[in-house]
């Protein structure tokens, strides 16, 4: 079974060989680490780690050929202020941040490793703004679907692995465009401006989407969709409903009426209030269920059965512990493994307290439980 088959037979509880080998993603901080340990530069981790454990055949994923939902002109990503041990950036979506001088603007948009950071100015803050950044969005643009899309979905179809399209949910996009505090207030103070933007956004993605599904079939579309805290969702349920949800059951019935089978929504924080609106809208799958947030993967599938997926929910601070906490760790995941819908992994990005030892000793114990030993 290749890799898409096996994906999309996990998560959506058919009958997979066995379950995808998927640990987690390291950042730039975590290989920095890792080479120091005995991971060998030059090497790719995940081919090392398969290496080390003595398993082959894992490589699979998702790939875009090059559909591209972002605006254009982007904003000049640049450094406007040095100050002492930190730096005040704007980056390529027009936001101006501070960071640490660790780091360069190119860290803010691109999970590259763990950037902490202040929002000191969004690129929209009243109507006028607005009028200016949607003229970023041009769905007919011809670079947003490559000439060559066909052959390269082709070709990632022949290597068993599947078309994947990401775009941002409406929260997440107009939290870059107005900053979480500014849209906030707007929910409150201007809801039909919330509405419009949302509006404007839903029909700027459909029409792309259009485009891709006319030179291909979608294998899973990832929305990205961040809006909960520890314990709870940054957005009620109540409104959740009222101002995203349209855009989600818009977006579901549209891509699976062309033939998607995988739709992803992720969102960090406490999602326990947000999942019942996602199956509701036709979601099958989320991510990454983190654990310090208050997730429990055995609650979910009490509580929500087989009517969604998901991957993640596998505690980092046990696999930086190791030995004995971390096999607590994944005797507790277990049985939803077994029960199907979900593949295990590193509950957000893999940090660098997780020594090279400790991620293979996690790699080796969860190939065991995902079939692949």
């Amino acid at each position: 079974m290749n890799f898409r088959d096996r994906y999309a037979e996990t998560v959506l509880f058919g009958n997979p060989d066995k379950v995808p080998f998927m640990p987690g993603y390291p950042r730039e901080s975590t290989l920095r680490r890792w080479y120091a340990e005995g991971l060998p530069e030059g090497v790719n981790w995940l081919e090392a780690v398969a290496s080390e454990i003595g398993i082959s055949g894992i490589d699979g994923y998702y790939s875009n050929p090059g559909f591209d939902f972002r605006m254009y002109p982007l904003f000049e990503e640049k450094i406007l202020e040095h100050g002492d041990g930190y730096l005040i950036v704007q980056d390529w979506m027009g936001a101006t941040v501070q960071i640490s001088d660790q780091f360069d603007p190119t860290y803010l948009r691109v999970p590259r490793d763990f950037v902490t950071r202040k929002w000191i100015k969004c690129p929209v803050t009243n109507r006028g703004d607005w009028e200016k950044m949607r003229e970023k969005y041009d769905a007919a643009a011809d670079f947003r679907i490559p000439a060559d899309s066909v052959v390269k979905c082709k070709d990632i179809r022949d290597g068993g692995n599947g078309v994947g399209v990401s775009l941002n949910g409406p929260f997440w996009q107009l939290r870059e465009w107005c900053g979480f505090e500014g849209l906030c207030e707007l929910f409150m103070d201007d809801p039909d401006f919330v509405k419009d933007m949302i509006e404007y956004w839903l029909n700027y993605t459909s029409a792309i989407i259009d485009r891709i599904s006319a030179v291909t079939v979608i294998d899973k579309l990832f929305i990205s969709e961040d809006m909960a805290y520890k314990a709870h969702s940054m957005l009620s349920p109540a409104m959740t409903r009222e101002f995203l949800q349209p855009s989600y059951i818009h977006w579901v019935n549209k891509v699976k009426k062309a033939g998607c089978r995988v739709i992803d929504m992720d969102s960090d924080g406490y999602i326990g209030e947000l999942i019942p609106i996602w199956i509701e809208s036709g979601i099958n799958m989320c991510d990454p269920i983190e654990v310090a947030a208050g997730n429990d993967i055995n609650e979910f599938r009490k509580e929500f059965g087989r009517k969604i997926g998901y991957s993640g929910g596998v505690d980092k601070r046990a696999m930086a512990a190791g030995g004995s906490v971390l096999q607590a760790e994944l005797d507790r995941i277990a049985p939803v493994v077994e029960d199907g819908g979900y593949i295990p992994s590193c509950d957000h990005g893999v940090p660098s307290d997780i020594s090279w030892k400790n991620f293979i000793e996690y790699s080796n114990k969860l190939a065991h439980i995902c079939g692949w030993k």
